[in-house]
């Protein structure tokens, strides 16, 4: 299934790297967590990153009741951008240099979500979605925490993906220029957990830790 590009998800320049299959965007969301937000506040541009979390056909953020960007972006148009850096490409003239990535962006109204049980299930959902079983493990939100916390979501009606891969693209006398050419892969990787020093002693880091997983 794909979406159908509108007039600010078709991708423009570099066309050929547009991808507007659900699936792919989905996967995407899903293999990085880190986005940023733009919106508009007081009538000057803002870029904040934050953390987002997909459930079905939405995303969804979250950060402090007091916080500026989500009250600014509340029922208010907003983009956002998730972008996974997977390579330098090196060709054989620095125009045709490169890189390679997979990114995502998505245009709508941000909405609040309003109602405590729901706060509380998106909340669980994000959890869940990045430490599968963590959830349970940990002590039940206090009313105080739910009510200083503002989740916003938005639907993935609007949105398209572009992705570059492979080797460099070269013109086509250059490649017999004796000029070491290709890619230099990127990737980022989950380190061994390091205990908080004031741990409990006897403590093991639990599996949703040690497997833990992103790009």
């Amino acid at each position: 299934m794909s979406k159908s590009p509108t007039e600010r998800t078709r991708v423009k320049r570099m066309h050929e790297n547009a991808k507007y299959d659900t699936a792919l965007i989905h996967a995407i969301l899903d293999a990085q967590p880190m986005c940023t937000v733009g919106y508009s506040f007081k009538g000057l541009p803002y870029v904040t990153p934050t953390l987002q979390w997909r459930e079905g056909n939405h995303i969804y953020w979250h950060g402090s009741a007091a916080s500026r960007m989500l009250e600014a972006c509340e029922e208010t148009q907003v983009c956002v951008n998730v972008t996974i850096f997977d390579g330098m490409v090196m060709a054989r003239s620095a125009f045709e240099h490169s890189c390679n990535y997979r990114s995502v962006m998505a245009f709508g109204t941000a909405h609040k979500v309003i109602h405590r049980d729901d706060k509380e299930a998106r909340l669980k959902s994000m959890v869940e979605t990045l430490f599968p079983g963590r959830w349970d493990m940990l002590r039940p939100m206090k009313e105080k925490e739910l009510k200083a916390t503002t989740i916003l979501g938005l639907e993935l009606n609007e949105v398209s993906a572009k992705v570059r891969s492979g080797p460099p693209i070269d013109d086509t006398d250059d490649y017999a220029l004796p000029i070491w050419a290709g890619v230099i892969p990127l990737q980022t990787v989950a380190l061994q957990a390091v205990d908080d020093p004031r741990l409990i002693a006897g403590l093991v880091v639990p599996d949703h830790v040690a497997k833990f997983k992103i790009g």
